[in-house]
């Protein structure tokens, strides 16, 4: 099945069932591959032109008909006109037949010309070694990924050297100007040799399938990979980056119940009262709200090597030392935590300026050793992490509401944290052992902002 594109056509059956997003990947390819070929074209072109600038030229001074600066001048000429348009994104399928057509006629018109040049028989041209080019000019085509192009290169130029072909012999006057079967007459005289043309003519016949069942092979892949290109971009915004190389990177299929013991640092955050919100605004600003607050909440996060675990609605969590190890996890939490607080009333302070109620925000940090891995099935796994300090966290961002600060993390790790670096940009304030909901003992707690 066909579908038109902008640059062209997709000849893949599979390419129906691709989804509009692949298929504009694709057309934007074929646009690229375009202007390839016209610089390649234009780099073949001033190749020819210094060549028969500074070579010694094999006709006479006094020559009046001079044919290859006419053809140079037109190739080049066309070929600059057809890159301009390319680089405007307009490639029409009339366009590239043309531009096909063009420069296969322009080449053969040019091998005609020479006995008219040089004053021979019509046969004369065929044994111009110009003839070369047409392989040239069939290769090129094979940079678009498209057999269309190709094969409408090959057959033309198949076809055009049987019409030379023909033109020579029927326009033989003499007898040692027509057909013959004798190879050494045929390499001495201008008689024809209707083997050796038909050589030629399997030569480039044979050449351009050869090429198209190569760039079948070769756009098949081109569709798998920019389908599992644009499908691995789509992906890897539901992981964070440092999950995604590790999936990409790892030696073996990732199986569910794989993990490894490290020491992190995990973080919470949720929104007050988002539920009781939830009820006063519409579906749309509802989302809205919530895509804007995570936004700025992961990008805090992200700048102190943090990775995003799962948004829990209105909740995140993170990890750090956990996806990327790290021996700094605890410090890099923390100052996470404080870049968080200031990206929360900035936003608060936007909302106020328009109106609208500033959202509060609770942060918890915990560190401790816990088990990184896969968990799921074998058609359904997800990374995160697993322990104590996970529990914890959680427990302790519930916490933040009930003692009415902003941010809580215990004392063991606020310790370790001043041991990797961290230096508080807000005095910490400890508040003793406390119980804390959920968890089975006290726990000394920090207030780590007001």
């Amino acid at each position: 099945m066909r579908l038109k594109l902008n640059s062209g056509l997709v000849d893949t059956e599979a390419s129906s069932v691709l989804p509009e997003r692949v298929r504009r990947v694709i057309a934007q390819r074929e646009i690229e591959s375009e202007r390839l070929i016209g610089w390649a074209q234009l780099v073949v072109g001033a190749i020819w032109l210094t060549l028969y600038a500074v070579s010694p030229k094999t006709f006479t001074a006094g020559e009046t008909f001079a044919p290859v600066p006419v053809a140079l001048g037109l190739y080049l000429s066309f070929t600059t006109l057809r890159l301009a348009l390319a680089y405007r994104g307009f490639t029409p399928t009339w366009l590239l037949t043309l531009s096909v057509g063009f420069d296969m006629a322009l080449l053969l018109g040019l091998i005609w010309s020479f006995h008219l040049q040089y004053e021979q028989p019509a046969a004369f041209y065929l044994k111009a070694p110009t003839l070369l080019y047409v392989f040239i000019f069939i290769a090129l085509r094979a940079l678009r990924f498209s057999v269309v192009y190709l094969i409408l290169a090959g057959i033309m130029a198949g076809l055009g050297w049987l019409v030379l072909l023909f033109y020579a012999v029927f326009t033989a006057e003499a007898p040692n100007m027509g057909v013959t079967r004798d190879y050494v007459a045929y390499m001495t005289s201008s008689a024809v040799l209707l083997g050796a043309e038909v050589d030629k003519i399997i030569a480039i016949l044979m050449t351009t399938g050869i090429l198209a069942l190569a760039i079948l092979r070769g756009r098949q892949l081109l569709i798998a990979s920019v389908a599992e290109g644009v499908a691995h971009r789509e992906l890897s915004r539901f992981f964070a980056p440092e999950i995604e190389r590790q999936i990409t990177s790892a030696e073996h299929s990732i199986r569910a119940g794989e993990g490894e013991q490290c020491e992190a640092a995990m973080l919470f955050a949720d929104v007050r009262g988002f539920s009781e919100l939830a009820t006063r605004i519409s579906p749309s600003e509802l989302m809205a709200l919530l895509a804007e607050y995570q936004k700025r909440m992961v990008a805090a996060i992200q700048a102190h090597g943090g990775s995003i675990d799962k948004f829990l609605g209105d909740g995140i969590m993170a990890t750090f030392g956990a996806a990327i190890h790290t021996e700094t996890y605890a410090a890099d939490a923390l100052r996470a935590v404080e870049a968080l607080v200031r990206t929360a009333d900035e936003w608060a302070a936007e909302r106020r300026q328009r109106g609208l109620e500033p959202l509060r925000i609770g942060f918890a940090v915990v560190s401790g050793r816990v088990v990184f891995g896969a968990v799921g099935d074998v058609n359904r796994l997800e990374f995160t992490v697993i322990g104590e300090a996970v529990n914890q966290a959680a427990k302790i961002e519930k916490r933040t509401k009930i003692a009415g600060v902003r941010a809580l993390t215990t004392q063991e790790t606020l310790n370790l944290a001043l041991a990797q670096g961290y230096q508080p940009a807000f005095p910490p304030e400890p508040l003793g052992r406390q119980a804390v909901d959920g968890l089975a003992a006290p726990i000394a707690l920090v207030v780590v902002a007001r």
